[in-house]
């Protein structure tokens, strides 16, 4: 029997943004439970809701105190139980973000560990004692540098020597993957969800849950303050094959989806060992290798006229991954709540309606399960926010605008590469109408909605409009689960045309019957050779086709899906 999961069209949900039922500027579980027939009706039958878990929210849900039960801010433990159910009616299948690599600092685990050092949770986290200097200076125990560019440990509440290891933010201790009663535990609460219904999860950070067990030092040259963020030492070790069998034989059942976040360190034939058809313990492998193929990461130096989709290195990379993990199940998309939007990304808001029909129909004719962020079904963009103190919504911003001011970068730089990098583009409110906030609330939310939403980048004024990039959505998706089609593309051979080509993403899927798509990745007229002859044009964004002797003459962000004899 074929895993369902190949025949999915997901959807990614962040919560907080996307319907506030309940009038507190905080989108919620009633929310979504609102808009499940919208999500039928546009063809979505796989959801994937990023935290729902109690916590702080220091790091927006990631950092959990409690798995068991639901974040009051986003409604009940009833809540949660009502939307499994009214989505499973809906044919709609639901996966919850997992985040087992580390808890929040207010979890009872790390509460118990702090309290009492003989406490079995205490062997639940990473606890070393530090070293001490030629003066007697007292050290952390290594120096690992942690992604947020400190040091990747902290002193231990009540310890006079003792230092926890956090990867990520100190109020975000790692839990000890090597201990088999901290597995345990999470198994149980695996177990505790797929009883519950969940049907499946989208494992956050499991790349990191091995680390050296060395603990030695890192070999790379220190960086600020001496530490060094050195990935080798706690990313894809090969400890994590291990955990993750481990994991799927005891947590869950066969037809559970796991879906695992690798970050961008793993290769495809590593990957493979993670999730070959059949064999793997996880289904999806989750890298963010086509991600940035326009150089905006890191990019705070460039001026946007210098950012430009490398449209060569986009195919190679989804190729990559399809040539070395022809064995395995693909996840397909273009971004998620970590990200900045794919319009402003690969696409110009300037042709909103074209390269949103662009980009979705390059992605959902690709091999694998493609996986749709909300909004871009109705075109939705980068911020436009004209002050940086707009972006402080985040808590990750407030240090990272310390460290630009301190190495003296001015406002109007980090304005810049924050509105074309920054994640918060991704978590403003999904706009459902031309009402005050964008019909999210009605209230002020806590993330400003993004001001379009007036020009007509909204749910209700593109339902009513034929021709719009909601509409389109739906007409594409509705052919990508089409039996036929969704053979082709899950069983047709991929091949890319015209490798070379600069601006244009073309490929053929050829199975039962060939299929192409054509994509013009550029905000200007392009050419692409043109060697075969049409059996229909499917899907395309334009009026009337430009084909003369071979030659497409492709207009800005122009795309054909095709069937060609």
């Amino acid at each position: 029997m074929e895993a369902w999961w190949r025949n999915s069209i997901g959807y990614i949900i962040y919560p907080a943004a996307y319907k506030d039922a309940n009038g507190d500027g905080i989108g919620d579980l009633k929310g979504i439970i609102e808009k499940l027939d919208y999500l039928h009706e546009l063809g979505i039958d796989l959801l994937w809701i990023c935290p729902i878990f109690a916590s702080p929210m220091k790091d927006n849900g990631y950092d959990v105190s409690d798995y068991l039960h639901v974040n009051p801010l986003f409604g009940s433990d009833e809540d949660l139980l009502t939307l499994l159910r009214e989505a499973h009616l809906r044919g709609i299948r639901v996966l919850l973000d997992f985040a087992m690599n580390h808890t929040s600092d207010q979890h009872e685990w790390f509460v118990k560990a702090k309290e009492d050092p003989s406490s079995e949770e205490r062997s639940y986290y990473i606890i070393k004692k530090g070293r001490r200097d030629e003066k007697g200076n007292l050290l952390p125990p290594n120096n690992w540098g942690s992604f947020f560019s400190t040091s990747a440990w902290e002193r231990m509440p009540g310890s006079e020597d003792e230092f926890y290891l956090h990867v990520f933010a100190p109020s975000m201790p790692d839990t000890d993957w090597s201990n088999p009663k901290l597995r345990e535990r999470y198994y149980q609460i695996a177990r505790h969800y797929v009883d519950l219904g969940v049907d499946g999860f989208r494992m956050d950070a499991i790349s990191h849950l091995a680390k050296n067990p060395t603990f030695e030092d890192s070999p790379l040259q220190g960086g600020k303050g001496g530490y060094v963020l050195d990935p080798s030492e706690f990313s894809n070790r090969p400890e994590l094959l291990g955990y993750l069998k481990e994991f799927r034989e005891k947590g869950v059942n066969e037809n559970t989806l796991l879906v695992g976040e690798v970050g961008g360190c793993v290769q495809p034939a590593q990957a493979r060992l993670f999730s070959e058809r059949g064999r793997g313990p996880i289904n999806l492998v989750f890298n963010f290798d086509t991600v940035w193929n326009n150089g905006a990461y890191g990019s705070i130096d460039k001026k946007d006229e210098e950012i430009k989709t490398d449209v060569i290195s986009l195919k190679n990379n989804f190729m990559r991954w399809y040539e070395n993990a022809a064995t395995c199940d693909l996840p397909l998309y273009w971004c998620n709540h970590d990200h900045p939007r794919v319009l402003s990304q690969y696409g110009s808001v300037n042709y909103r309606a074209e390269s949103a029909k662009m980009l979705v129909t390059t992605l959902l004719f690709l091999y694998g399960t493609p996986f749709i962020y909300q909004g871009d079904e109705i075109g939705m963009s980068n911020v436009t926010y004209d002050k940086v103190e707009d972006f402080l919504n985040d808590e990750a911003n407030v240090d990272a605008l310390k460290s630009m001011r301190s190495e003296g970068r001015d406002e109007e730089t980090i304005l810049r590469f924050w509105r074309r990098t920054n994640r918060i583009n991704a978590r403003t409110p999904m706009q459902w109408d031309k009402t005050s906030y964008a019909g999210f609330s009605k209230v002020a939310p806590k993330v400003k909605v993004n001001d379009n939403y007036k020009e007509g980048v909204n749910v209700q004024e593109q339902m009513e409009d034929p021709y719009s990039i909601l509409n389109y959505f739906q007409y594409a998706i509705s052919f990508r689960k089409n039996a036929i089609y969704n053979d082709i593309v899950n069983n047709g051979r991929l091949e890319i045309v015209d490798y070379n080509h600069p601006d244009v993403f073309a490929y053929l899927h050829r199975g039962s019957s060939t299929i192409m798509v054509i994509s013009n990745f550029r905000p200007y007229q392009t050419y692409f050779t043109f060697n075969y002859e049409i059996g229909d044009i499917v899907l395309h964004n334009y009026d009337g086709v430009l084909l003369k002797d071979h030659v497409f003459t492709l207009r800005p962000f122009e795309c054909y899906l095709l069937k060609i004899r």
